[in-house]
């Protein structure tokens, strides 16, 4: 008797759904335990899922493209080698993807997903004319979005009376949108806007910077507004939140996620974890390295699970003001912050009055309205605010 052992969506604790990107392994191929078997696509990162146990691929139940949610089953496993000497199980999308979707050398020899026989409809494409980068030689969505690329001048038919190209999304691009929406239909989204003097902290850095570079990091701007966020979240802890219909779940640890932009892929959120025990140094050193591994597409599922609290320092970009930043659920609040300008400034009162240049912010906080109010959300930018105008000298 032949015994089967299921390859399950690896569980994670947000419940994300995945893409298949890859097979790695053909039906009838012999596993070891542990070799990569199939490669999964969320919109954080791509993760390879390894065989439970050793034996023969007999099934494979999800085809490249297809959407899974965690513990559903991907393929199967012959543990016995019975499978090896039998005709190997083929689900009905692989015979159905051996259709012909255009008309090339390559008809009815290239196993074709069904994203691939739509883009190659929509555009009107021969598999021939199009180099195929997957296994085998077999054409993927990637590679046809390459070759649209290198085709400025051509268009979709469903879009034939514009004058551009039709890039289809990416599963990060999908994802991000999908999330994007659902937070602001679950959550009323409110901007509170402060202004932050960072004169204080620009000297600090001007100080320390060398000494951070000779110990192997760099000492951004955002290291120290991850270090004022941990001081805020301590003194206003519902912040560092996530809302329940029922009850507001204040959580023990800062996990503070900072959104990092991948260029044209979209953008990721690594996750710095304790927050609240590092300090400075190692706060910079966390952060370079998870900021390097997502642009290198080098993060793993960890790096990007267990947020209770956001940063977009989207000034990096120039931006001045970002209103309202769309929360990252399921947490309350997310920190904006613009672009460190030259201002001039009003210092002091009365007849201390003075006018001053100094180097200033902007920061807002988007608060989900049902779990915060304004006193609570002006309360914590304000600690913000007064832990970066009140940076120490010493090194922190």
């Amino acid at each position: 008797m032949t015994h089967l052992q299921d390859v399950l969506v690896p569980a994670n604790a947000e419940g994300t759904r995945a893409t298949v990107l890859r097979w790695c392994k053909s039906i009838g191929d012999t596993v070891a335990k542990d070799e990569p078997l199939v490669e999964l696509e969320t919109d954080k990162v791509t993760v390879e899922v390894p065989a439970p146990v050793s034996g023969t691929l007999t099934e494979i139940l999800k085809a490249v493209d297809a959407e899974v949610s965690p513990d559903e089953v991907l393929a199967r496993l012959s543990l016995d080698g019975e499978a090896a000497v039998r005709e190997p199980t083929v689900p009905k999308f692989a015979a159905a993807a051996s259709t012909p979707a255009a008309s090339g050398p390559h008809d009815g020899r290239k196993t074709l997903s069904p994203s691939v026989r739509r883009l190659l409809q929509e555009h009107s494409l021969a598999v021939g004319a199009i180099e195929g980068t997957g296994r085998d030689g077999r054409v993927t969505a990637e590679d046809v979005t390459r070759h649209l690329s290198q085709r400025p001048t051509e268009v979709s038919r469903s879009a034939a009376s514009l004058s551009g190209t039709v890039v289809p999304h990416s599963t990060m691009r999908r994802r991000v949108a999908e999330h994007m929406v659902r937070s602001l239909t679950d959550a009323p989204h409110v901007t509170t806007l402060f202004e932050a003097d960072l004169t204080r902290v620009l000297k600090h850095r001007s100080s320390h910077a060398a000494s951070f570079e000779s110990r192997g990091t760099r000492l951004t701007m955002t290291a120290y507004f991850i270090s004022a966020c941990v001081h805020a979240l301590r003194a206003h802890p519902e912040v560092n939140a996530t809302f329940h219909e029922d009850s507001l779940e204040l959580h023990a640890d800062a996990n503070i996620g900072v959104g990092t932009a991948l260029g044209n892929k979209g953008l990721i959120v690594p996750v710095i974890r304790r927050a609240q025990t590092l300090s400075l140094f190692e706060t910079a050193q966390r952060l370079n390295r998870l900021v390097m591994n997502a642009r290198a597409g080098k993060l793993v599922p960890e790096d990007v699970r267990g947020g209770t609290f956001t940063i977009s320092n989207h000034g990096v970009g120039g931006s001045l003001l970002a209103a309202p930043i769309v929360i990252n659920q399921p947490q309350v609040a997310i920190l904006g912050i613009g672009k460190v300008q030259r201002r001039i400034c009003v210092m002091g009162a009365g007849a201390d009055e003075s006018i001053a240049v100094r180097s200033m912010c902007y920061l807002t906080l988007t608060l989900d309205h049902r779990a915060l109010d304004a006193f609570q959300a002006n309360a914590f930018l304000s600690a913000v605010v007064s832990t970066l105008e009140q940076w120490p000298d010493q090194e922190a």
